[in-house]
């Protein structure tokens, strides 16, 4: 299937990064290159830009998209390793960096990457088919006690519990295959009326594992930090979340990097030194327009936050 992927918050993006002609910039999650190529359009032939992806898929189309560009340096790495891969090649005084923390409508409708619940397909969830771990081992292999923690703090599901209930018990008569297998047992441990009403619960049981699968909370607020100082002064990082585990992280991370003191309230007199290395761009997160949730629905739970650093 080709890779495909809607860019959201497209203007928006474009706009908040404060985009220059022969500008640096970094597209860490660079999935379809949507966001890129719009980043590449202002910033010129003289401009460079740097994609990362764990994604081999992203990565290929990207080659492609972006054929005889040579202003623009691929790398099929986790963004987490971004940093290191940057300093590495001596890359920095970047002007802006973009992270997309979103999956990628090419992986969530390809039946066989095991992502959604709306295509039927082998359970895998896993961004970067290489690594061992996926979704089948953990809905089939975890404890249940540490499934029940991944639905709580991952999926934020109160009806856990039941729900890894109906999964052990299915399991224990034979292992949990598809993606259409996992919806109907998550389906199971609640009552219709309440599967009806709320148009589907399983979502948030499908994002805990996910989360888990591609350990994508992990390292996450040390990874934007790295980058944030990748900046040169005057450079912005754009971070687009889509749930609220990972709004929260990025959140705080620009509060503590845009505030002066850090002590405790009741602290008389600043002890702590800490000085302020950014700017908020975005008191509140920017969401989508009516006029983006027409065209494109995925988009409705994207929020956009930026910081400049100073």
């Amino acid at each position: 299937m080709e890779f495909v992927h809607t860019p959201v918050l497209l203007s928006e993006v474009i706009e908040g990064l404060n985009i220059k002609r022969k500008g640096r910039f970094v597209d860490c999650t660079i999935g379809g290159g949507g966001h890129s190529s719009f980043i590449l359009s202002h910033v010129g032939k003289e401009g460079q830009l740097y994609g990362f992806d764990r994604d081999e898929n992203a990565i290929e189309a990207c080659k492609k998209r972006f054929k005889g560009k040579e202003n623009v340096t691929l790398f099929k790495a986790n963004f987490h390793d971004a940093p290191e891969i940057l300093k590495e090649n001596d890359i920095s005084e970047l002007d802006g960096i973009l992270i997309d923390l979103g999956v990628s409508s090419h992986q969530i409708d390809t039946a066989e990457r095991g992502f959604s619940f709306l295509h039927d397909g082998k359970l895998d969830m896993r961004m970067d088919n290489s690594q061992s771990l996926s979704a089948y081992e953990v809905v089939n292999s975890y404890p249940k006690e540490k499934l029940i923690k991944i639905l709580y703090n991952y999926g934020e599901e109160s009806n856990a519990k039941n729900i890894v209930q109906k999964i052990c018990q299915a399991r224990e008569i034979k292992p949990i295959e598809t993606t259409l297998e996992l919806k109907n047992i998550v389906e199971s441990a609640f009552p219709k009326k309440v599967i009806y009403g709320k148009g589907g619960v399983t979502k948030q049981t499908f994002q805990a594992i996910r989360i888990e699968v591609n350990s994508e909370l992990d390292g996450l607020e040390e990874a934007m930090r790295e980058l944030f100082f990748l900046l040169k002064k005057g450079g912005r990082l754009a971070v687009i979340s889509f749930h609220s585990l990972e709004d929260r992280i990025v959140k705080n991370l620009f509060k503590d990097l845009a505030t002066d003191c850090i002590c405790p309230p009741k602290t008389p007199i600043c002890i702590c030194g800490h000085k302020a290395e950014g700017k908020l761009i975005t008191r509140k997160p920017i969401t989508a327009s009516e006029d983006e949730l027409k065209v494109n629905s995925r988009s409705a739970p994207a929020k956009l936050r930026i910081i400049e650093r100073v």
